[in-house]
């Protein structure tokens, strides 16, 4: 596998106005999303839905393509340094694995939102990570320009008292990638970590309407931040089918367009008219 081959792929899955769905839940994972809205997990309700269990088969058959997450959590004496070490250290060996194999890993390390810290604490413990991530990278080998990036935004907890406005999320996102992820990345792809699935939107569009250099793609990698609307048309009910299929294409066309900057909130108007 070349590493040209790698840098295509990485390009291909970001395409223009392009974005992954993070449809990777664990078991567990699913079956609380699908009981929260009275549906039954099982091996049937869970493949009806589109979800695959798990990954189990590689290249041979077809995959191009792997995910790792790593979680960081914001609290009192968190993270510490030899946390933020083993995270990064672990991302990088699994990436380099990755394009051994001609797989593009996306490296994704999530500081999550739980907890009551500031925006401001966000942004500062996210570039620590980052930082780390990116010197156990290269000192692993790995082709920068055959991977992609899989962050959190910078946003505030989801217990602190004092919001932050999208613009604000926006600027201190931007800022903050800036400083750590270099040009050599083909995209960031950044994950929804438990946002509203509309302000998910709002933020990824105000990010990519900033002025100023991004040498990077700025796309989406979202899971529930896709899913929820679909999930709460469909309830797992046959004859909601279309109706959640037109669902979850209303929010990929809109985070399509916030890919792209141009997403605007008449949409969502426009989509309840529809």
């Amino acid at each position: 596998m070349t590493t040209t081959t790698l840098v295509d792929t990485a390009r291909a899955i970001v395409a223009d106005g392009k974005g992954l769905l993070a449809a990777d839940e664990t078991v567990p994972t699913i079956t609380r999303r699908l009981a929260a809205r009275t549906i039954e997990s099982t091996g049937d309700s869970r493949r009806a839905y589109g979800l695959r269990d798990r990954l189990t088969a590689y290249r041979e058959i077809g995959a191009r393509f792997a995910k790792w997450r790593a979680v960081i959590l914001i609290g009192e004496g968190l993270p510490t340094a030899a946390c933020v070490h083993s995270n990064a250290h672990a991302l990088a060996r699994y990436a380099a694995l990755c394009q051994e194999q001609g797989l593009v890993p996306i490296v994704e390390p999530e500081v999550l939102m739980k907890g009551m810290h500031t925006m401001e604490r966000c942004a500062t413990v996210t570039e620590r990570v980052l930082h780390a991530v990116f010197n156990a990278l290269f000192e692993h080998d790995v082709s920068l320009e055959g991977m992609l990036l899989k962050p959190n935004m910078v946003v505030p907890g989801q217990d602190c008292p004092r919001r932050a406005s999208v613009k604000e999320v926006a600027v201190a996102t931007l800022r903050t990638i800036a400083r750590h992820v270099p040009p050599a990345v083909p995209a960031i792809v950044f994950l929804s970590g438990g946002q509203d699935h509309v302000l998910a939107t709002q933020h990824l569009s105000a990010i990519n309407q900033l002025e100023g250099p991004k040498p990077w793609k700025l796309s989406y990698s979202y899971g529930r931040a896709l899913q929820d609307e679909a999930l709460e048309v469909w309830r797992g009910r046959s004859e909601n089918v279309l109706a959640g299929q037109h669902a979850f294409y209303h929010r990929a066309k809109c985070d399509s367009a916030a890919a792209l900057g141009r997403y605007r909130t008449e949409m969502e108007i426009e989509e309840a008219l529809a």
